[in-house]
Order: C-alpha cells, then structure tokens, then sequence
C-alpha cells in the first residue's frame, strides 16, 4: 500500500486530537510531523512509502528535540522551592519597603530561580533601598534580612 497525502493528514489530525487525551505534550510533535509529510506529498506525489516514513520519524525527532531542548528551557519562568540552597546568601536590593512580617519586593542584578524580582517577608522593618540577605525560601516568598556592611 502506498499512503496518499491525505492519509498523512488525517494521521496527523488523530495525533494532534491524541494530544487531548494523553497530555504529555509529545505526541503532538508526531502529529506535526505526519501533517509536514501529508503537505509535502501534495507538492512531491512520487515520494515512496519508505521515504514518507523516514522523513515522518526524522521531522517528529527533530521537532521533539527542538522542542525540549530549545524552547522548553524557558517554559517554567521561575522554580521556587525546589533549590532553595541555591537562593540563600544572595544579596539583592529592597525595591520596596517591609514592615515586621510584611511583604516587600526584593531586585537581583541576575534572575534568582528563574526571576529577577521576587516577593519576599522579613522578621523585622526594612525600608526601600537597603541590601538584603535571602536567607531562606518560603513556599513562592524568600524570607530576607538586612545585610550587615
């Protein structure tokens, strides 16, 4: 049997649609990738079945890995509370002041778990433009302390 264009597309559909049931978001690149190779065969009717299924697994392989290397690093824009080591000791500047067990907002000069401005709670009052030390990691809020200079 030799697959006609349509065929590929419809293939591709039923991935893509698979998608829905089974969220793990991979199947739909083998879906893309049968929907490439069913517009392909409108312009290159003569490609063999051989041929369509190669260029089918190699754009779906190609598509996954561009996917989970390229575009799915910068897909969690912050992780709070899975590195908390990482984050204490870091020294960022208070954007706005915090009263004793108040919320403020706290700047790094690079993103901290994935973002440069971060909520954060203090024991004690600290006013805008102080240096402030994380000292620990509280659900999504660092907790700080005033730095001593």
């Amino acid at each position: 049997m030799h697959p006609e264009w349509w065929h590929w597309i419809v293939v591709g559909i039923l991935l893509t649609l698979a998608e829905l049931a089974i969220p793990a978001f991979y199947v739909i690149w083998f879906g893309l990738g049968a929907l490439l190779v069913g517009g392909l065969l409108v312009f290159a009717p003569d490609l063999s079945s051989t041929a369509q299924v190669m260029l089918w697994i190699v754009a779906s392989l190609a598509m996954v890995i561009l996917w989970f290397r390229v575009f799915k690093q910068n897909f969690d824009r912050t992780r709070s509370g899975t590195a908390d080591g990482e984050a204490i000791g870091e020294i960022g500047l208070l954007v706005s002041a915090i009263v004793p067990f108040g919320k403020g907002k706290v700047r790094f000069q690079r993103p901290l778990l994935g973002s440069d401005e971060w909520i954060c709670l203090a024991d004690d009052a600290i006013p805008a433009g102080e240096r402030v030390r994380v000292v620990g990691v509280e659900g999504s809020f660092l907790k700080v302390a005033k730095t001593r200079e």
